[in-house]
């Protein structure tokens, strides 16, 4: 298979504040690489040939090879477990079409679903979500993503007792979860309870919800959870958003 790009742009081209220091021979082979993945040639979620092939195939040695695949690994395009192999992370973008991007049908209506979903609704679909979300968080997070995760978890770290702020965080850390996954309909999804969750009547009972003794059992689970994925660990990760999860319940049912 060529060596030739369709549409989609290396991300580094647009994005320089990433950009690792590497040689021109380096970002020649990311540059390849990415065109190959980008063609479809390594789909989503597969695992690519190790890297003593890869050396191979471009006649080059593993060193050089390493800093390629962590030069895209930097940019999300790739995923990098130990033990286990180098996974595509990268997904295409679709060609954008202005006229469509509204055209939503009205179960997407977050809206009319914050009128109509009771508590035990939202829970249930939370509760089925975000295990699974968190399980490809785990897996596919790129260093970056990483790092973001960490950023919004040291601004939940520093709140004390003010609960709208912890709100609006809590749930950002759930969508920077989310779009670690890779998976635009994960993204969509969570992101449609997310909105759901900011409308008015949801956001003001999730206040009153969060007393200092919550947000800190709250910003305890997430540093659990944080040091799990960055470990990899993804049984871990899963048993903790599922007690986040479970206490989220918990908290519905005492307030019905």
């Amino acid at each position: 298979m060529s060596d030739t790009f369709d549409f989609q742009t290396p991300p580094w081209i647009d994005d320089v504040s990433r950009h690792p220091l590497v040689t021109p021979r380096v970002k020649e082979i990311a540059t390849r690489l990415f065109a190959r993945l980008a063609s479809g040639e390594f789909p989503f979620g597969t695992r690519i040939p190790a890297e003593r092939d890869l050396a191979e195939s471009f006649g080059d040695s593993r060193a050089t090879i390493r800093q390629a695949l962590e030069f895209l690994s930097v940019y999300g395009i790739v995923s990098r477990r130990p033990g286990s192999g180098t996974f595509v992370s990268y997904q295409k973008r679709s060609p954008s079409n202005g006229a469509a991007v509204n055209r939503l049908p009205p179960y997407l209506n977050a809206d009319q679903l914050a009128e109509t979903a009771s508590p035990f609704a939202m829970n249930v679909a939370g509760s089925i979500l975000a295990p699974e979300m968190t399980r490809l968080a785990t897996i596919y997070m790129s260093t970056r993503d990483i790092s973001d995760l960490h950023a919004q978890l040291a601004r939940l770290e520093v709140i004390v007792t003010e609960s709208e702020t912890f709100a609006a965080l809590e749930e950002e850390f759930m969508m920077t979860l989310a779009r670690g996954t890779h998976n635009s309909l994960i993204v969509a999804m969570y992101g449609i309870l997310h909105e759901v969750r900011r409308h008015p009547q949801w956001a003001a009972a999730r206040r009153q919800a969060l007393t200092p003794a919550k947000i800190k059992s709250i910003q305890l689970l997430f540093r659990s959870l944080y040091d799990a994925i960055e470990r990899r660990n993804v049984e871990t990760a899963v048993e903790i958003i599922k007690l986040y999860m479970a206490n989220a319940h918990e908290e519905m049912i005492y307030e019905s």
